[in-house]
């Protein structure tokens, strides 16, 4: 069935969270005829904001939790968020006391059955929180010996002295999930589905590594060896070197892949979609050496992707993954993706300026696939349109059967009428946003990850634009 979505990151609602801004939202898309929210990765990020790199492949991020909720449900006062400096890790210690005193046998019940049904990870993660607390932001790997080993007798000797604090994070957890959950219901009721993105890796300083160093290729000292990236590509010329610890296929696939399965069976409470990043990194990885500064001088190192897959799918048969299939990719990904019938992804930002074979162009545009004019890693659709080369505008141009064409609208269109089963905007290309509103740019560490839109410049001329348009092109289509 041929949908049409929008993508935007909590971030960049107005107010950045679950609240008021995010049911707006989802009203908005209803209103337009799109069925399809995608979100950026929710996890809890470190200090530079990217949620490719998070302290947890299962916790969520803190910071999209509404406190304007948990004032409306007297986990917190009014006076508390008009405080001149408002701490909301104090915040969140607040609530938790508050729930304590109220004892509110309903909540009491979910919060229960919250850290029941995420056992798996929830308390390694407040561990983690904690000793990090403790050790000053510094990562694991430099922790004292008995800390970074998690050695039995240390870890209880924390639980005692710091239960209070294990106990907030994990009620903190508890809200991110409740209101996401709440959120979720209210897209799903109003016939927009979540459309989640999933990194393929995980930070090296994170719960996952520490709890589970065994799953990673790391040296005796528990230092990584490899790190992960991709080779120089069309938004690096020295490649990108992510950084990220390369996976232990061996020991994963020994237990069954029992941490991939937890870790997806999380997502699968959380969206209606999936994106797996860097899909290709399933089949094989580009492995740098630790010590190189660039992603030049690294390795395709093979992965058991198949096998992966197959036992994913056969434990979550209703989940909808979709590949992301970007980049240096071989026949030998290709295969992989078509073999379990997984939507690639086609970015009209990169179909313009070669050879009439270019798998993004219009016209090669399969129905198994997801079409985007450009994702959170490319420019906008106007900021590229006007970096463009004379010769890949000629093409746009032609392509177009116009001269001078009303981008990002031109654009926007033809990603609307291609064959794809799904074609998903950029909330900045709804609203003609130029560079100044990227979101990320790869190979990039400053100013990423901050844009948000503001309800003021939505016009109601850019409702009447695309609700037609999603109809024109037999896309709106309700979810379920």
């Amino acid at each position: 069935m041929r949908r049409a979505g929008i993508l935007l990151h909590i971030s960049s609602l107005p107010t950045g969270n679950f609240g008021a801004d995010a049911t707006r939202f989802v009203d908005f898309l209803a209103e337009i005829g799109a069925s399809i929210w995608q979100t950026l990765p929710l996890n809890m990020p470190h200090d530079d904001g990217s949620p490719y790199q998070c302290l947890s492949a299962h916790a969520g991020n803190p910071s999209f939790i509404c406190l304007d909720n948990l004032v409306t449900e007297n986990l917190l006062k009014g006076e508390d968020l008009i405080a001149p400096q408002v701490d909301r890790d104090e915040l969140f210690s607040h609530a938790y006391i508050r729930y304590k005193q109220h004892q509110n046998l309903k909540l009491q019940k979910e919060f229960v059955k919250f850290c029941h049904e995420n056992v798996a990870w929830l308390g390694d993660f407040a561990l983690f929180l904690v000793l990090r607390e403790k050790f000053k932001h510094t990562s694991w790997n430099t922790w004292p010996k008995a800390y970074k080993n998690k050695q039995s007798a240390a870890m209880k000797k924390v639980k005692q002295r710091y239960s209070h604090e294990i106990a907030v994070i994990k009620f903190t957890q508890f809200l991110f999930f409740r209101q996401w959950q709440a959120l979720k219901n209210y897209a799903n009721n109003n016939g927009v589905a979540m459309f989640g993105d999933i990194p393929i890796f995980v930070a090296f300083d994170s719960a996952d590594v520490w709890a589970k160093p065994h799953l990673f290729k790391l040296d005796s000292a528990k230092n990584m060896q490899v790190v992960a990236g991709v080779p120089p590509d069309y938004f690096s010329e020295t490649g990108q070197r992510w950084g990220n610890p390369h996976y232990n296929w061996q020991a994963m696939q020994r237990d069954g892949f029992k941490w991939w399965l937890k870790r997806m069976r999380t997502q699968h409470k959380m969206f209606d979609l999936l994106r797996i990043d860097h899909f290709r990194g399933l089949q094989a990885a580009w492995e740098i050496p630790a010590c190189e500064d660039t992603a030049i001088n690294g390795e395709w190192a093979l992965a058991p992707g198949k096998a992966l897959l197959r036992t994913i799918t056969r434990h979550f048969p209703s989940m909808q993954l979709i590949a992301e299939d970007l980049g240096v990719i071989t026949d030998e990904v290709d295969v992989l993706r078509e073999q379990f019938k997984l939507p690639g992804m086609k970015i009209l930002q990169f179909a313009f300026g070669g050879k009439d074979d270019n798998p993004y162009l219009p016209h090669n545009i399969e129905e198994n696939s997801v079409v985007y004019t450009g994702t959170h890693d490319n420019d906008t659709t106007l900021g590229w349109y006007q970096q463009l080369d004379e010769h890949s505008k000629t093409h746009l141009h032609t392509v177009l059967k116009s001269s001078s064409p009303d981008v990002p609208q031109a654009l926007v269109e033809l990603a609307l009428a291609t064959k794809g089963n799904i074609a998903i905007i950029p909330m900045q290309d709804i609203l003609g946003l130029d560079a100044t509103h990227r979101m990320n740019t790869p190979g990039t560490t400053a100013g990423n990850w901050q844009w948000r839109f503001d309800w003021n410049a939505l016009k109601q001329e850019d409702i009447a634009k695309m609700k037609p348009l999603i109809q024109a092109y037999n896309r709106a289509n309700k979810w379920r």
